[in-house]
Formats: structure tokens, C-alpha cells, sequence
């Protein structure tokens, strides 16, 4: 009895020896986390101060979405013998100087996907990888600083298609107007002498005019996560039907040193794009301003990111 006795108590002395050990390790664990995060809020006020420096600043990160699959004989679907792919890439490079008197900020933004479909019992269909996605935007902001928040300035932003139909149609806007730098990282352009150039083969639809520019671009870091959004419109004087607006955001969370996981999503309102797209393509000779259903454009891109 009494070696049982010595038996239990040994026993309970053993699990409360390790339930200790464990809450040390687990106290350890925790002052070596809040270390951790201690030196990255010391990195991060450090590269905050970076930034701030004025000078040449340059640097990209970009999204990669990738899904391939392949099927054979399974019957519980339409298609049992197939190949099926989606590709996507975003790009965005930018090179930023700030000086006392000026400031000059250039932004770039690639995003080109390709799909692919092949059903392996039709012989007709397309075997290979389509294109889906094509989008192709530079700015170029060149401001003189009347105040700390507000500054005389030049704005050029030129957008269209990269792969495909590159400036068919093409849209330059140039004009003169006022940045307002509310607070970090917010930039708004308004802009009321702009001239919109559209380059295109077909005349009769695309059409240059005068009018205003509104741009308002966002940049937030927070620890892990990043953020950009940029509202970039035109308003012509001419004919609202000329009038266009372009809204996209990259969202951007840090999983291992410079790789993470990205989503990327764009709004555009075009109405000159909608009746190109009726006539040309759907071949609706009919179509005019007044009878088109000009839909909401939109896309969305999920993946890897990588920050250069």
C-alpha cells in the first residue's frame, strides 16, 4: 500500500513538474513575441522616417494569380476530359523625388492575364491559353509647392491596353491645376484645364475633348498590410458621353519576408468603350449613345504578392 501510496504522489508530482515547465515556456514564448513585435515597430518608425526623407524614392511589388487543373474521364461533369488554366500578373513600379520647393511622382500599373479552356473530345474548341486581361496605366505628377499641403501643379496619365489593340484606343490626358496633400500619403489633383487625347482608328466613336481631371490617390501601411487606391476621372466640357472614371485598389498582406497574399480589384465607366465594344465586336450597327447599356466594368485578381 505504501508503495502506491509513493507511486501516486510521485505521479502528481511529475504532472505538476511539467504543467509548470509548460506555463514557463508558454511565459517565455510570449516575451520573445512581444520582443519581436518591439523591433519591428522600431523598423517600421525607421523605414516611416526613410520615406519622409526627401530624394528619390523607387521601388514595385506585383501579384501573381495561378490555378491550373486537368481531367480525365470524370464523368460527374459536362466536360470529363479537359485542361483548364488561369494566369494573372500585376505590376506596379514607382519612382517618387520630394524636395523643399517640388515634388515629381510616377506610378506605373501592368495587370495581363490569359485563361485557357481545352475540352479534350472537342476537336474545334482552342487548345492553347487566350488572352483575358490587359490593363496598362502611367502617371506622371509634377507639383510646385505653394504650402506644405498645397502646390501648383502638371499632371499626364496615359492609359490603354498592353497585349492587344495597344492605343486603339489610347486616352493621354495633360493638364494644370492644384494638388492638396491633406495628410500622409493622400494626394488629390484637381485639375480644371485638362485636354483628353484618344488615339483610335475608329473616329466616328472615340473623340477628344477639354475638360476637368480629378485624381486622388492612397497609400497606408500598417504593420503587415498595405493599401493603394487611386480615383482617377475625366469630366469633359464637350459631352458627358466623353466623361470617364477609373477606380482600382491593391490590397497587400505580408506572410514571409517579402511574400504575402494580394487581391486587386478595378471599377472603370466608360461609355465610349461600351459602344466601341457593341458596334465592333457584337457587330450592332444600331447602337448609339442614347440605346446602349453602358454596365459597370469591373476586375479582380487574388494571389501572391512580392514586394521589390
Amino acid at each position: 500500500m505504501k508503495k502506491l501510496v509513493f507511486l501516486f504522489a510521485f505521479l502528481v508530482a511529475g504532472v505538476s513538474t511539467y504543467g509548470q515547465t509548460l506555463e514557463e515556456l508558454k511565459a517565455a514564448k510570449k516575451i520573445k513575441e512581444d520582443s519581436v513585435s518591439a523591433i519591428e515597430d522600431r523598423i517600421g518608425d525607421l523605414e516611416s522616417q526613410i520615406d519622409a526623407f526627401p530624394g528619390w524614392k523607387f521601388g514595385a511589388f506585383g501579384t501573381i494569380g495561378a490555378s491550373l487543373s486537368g481531367f480525365n474521364n470524370w464523368y460527374a461533369q459536362q466536360s470529363p476530359n479537359n485542361d483548364a488554366g488561369r494566369i494573372g500578373i500585376t505590376i506596379n513600379p514607382y519612382a517618387k523625388l520630394d524636395r523643399d520647393k517640388y515634388f515629381w511622382y510616377n506610378n506605373a500599373q501592368l495587370n495581363v492575364g490569359w485563361i485557357k479552356f481545352d475540352d479534350k473530345d472537342d476537336p474545334n474548341d482552342d487548345e492553347g491559353f487566350r488572352q483575358s486581361n490587359d490593363v496598362f496605366n502611367i502617371t506622371s505628377l509634377f507639383g510646385y509647392n505653394l504650402t506644405p499641403k498645397l502646390a501648383a501643379s502638371t499632371l499626364m496619365e496615359y492609359r490603354s491596353t498592353f497585349l492587344s489593340n495597344f492605343n486603339d484606343p489610347g486616352y493621354l490626358d495633360l493638364g494644370v491645376g492644384i494638388t492638396w496633400k491633406p495628410i500622409d500619403g493622400l494626394i488629390i489633383v484637381a485639375h480644371p484645364a485638362n485636354y483628353n487625347f484618344v488615339f483610335s482608328k475608329d473616329d466616328t466613336i472615340f473623340d477628344s475633348s477639354f475638360g476637368a481631371k480629378l485624381l486622388a490617390n492612397y497609400s497606408k501601411s500598417i504593420g503587415k498590410f498595405n493599401w493603394k487606391s487611386q480615383f482617377s476621372s475625366f469630366i469633359s466640357y464637350k459631352d458627358s458621353n466623353l466623361s470617364n472614371w477609373t477606380w482600382t485598389n491593391n490590397f497587400g498582406y505580408k506572410v514571409w519576408k517579402d511574400i504575402g497574399l494580394g487581391f486587386e480589384f478595378g471599377l472603370r465607366d466608360n461609355k465610349q468603350e461600351a459602344l466601341n465594344y457593341e458596334i465592333n465586336t457584337l457587330g450592332n450597327t444600331g447602337a448609339t449613345f442614347d440605346n446602349i447599356d453602358n454596365d459597370l466594368q469591373s476586375y479582380w485578381l487574388f494571389g501572391l504578392t512580392y514586394d521589390f
